[in-house]
């Protein structure tokens, strides 16, 4: 029974290669010199559906580690990680009037754009990732 559990969680778990990510959960975009980050498909699945979301502003620092954002879902409050230490370029101001678009397409629906990068945590490889959720499920 464990076995078939493990089996169907991969298939139901998006992991796209060409992303960087966190054992916190968020994915790292590298776009030159700065880089879009969300939040992965396993941790929009755990969380259920989103209503709300709070993002930084424009020119806000962020640093690894530290709580940037968070998601308000029908089951909870969770804090987002920032995987990078730099300065806010971009938001998505999307999400602030449709957090949907997280559970909807978790890898489209990306938080922050971050530049002028000086720091970053240590990402992991899809494949590594993986491994990181399957011990979580």
């Amino acid at each position: 029974m464990a076995s078939e559990d493990a089996e169907s969680e991969d298939i139901r778990m998006n992991t796209p290669k060409d992303l960087l990510y966190t054992k916190s959960h968020e994915w790292v975009r590298m776009d030159g010199d700065a880089a879009y980050v969300g939040l992965t498909d396993f941790a929009q699945d755990a969380l259920g559906d989103l209503v709300f979301v709070n993002l930084p502003e424009v020119g806000d620092a962020v640093e690894a580690g530290e709580v940037f954002a968070d998601v308000e879902s029908v089951k909870a409050v969770s804090d987002v990680y920032s995987p990078l230490t730099g300065e806010v370029e971009e938001i998505n101001e999307e999400l602030l009037d449709a957090p949907e678009k997280i559970n909807e397409d978790p890898y489209g629906a990306w938080f922050v754009k971050v530049a002028n990068i000086s720091d970053k945590e240590e990402l992991l490889s899809a494949e590594e990732y993986e491994k990181v959720c399957e011990e979580e499920a």
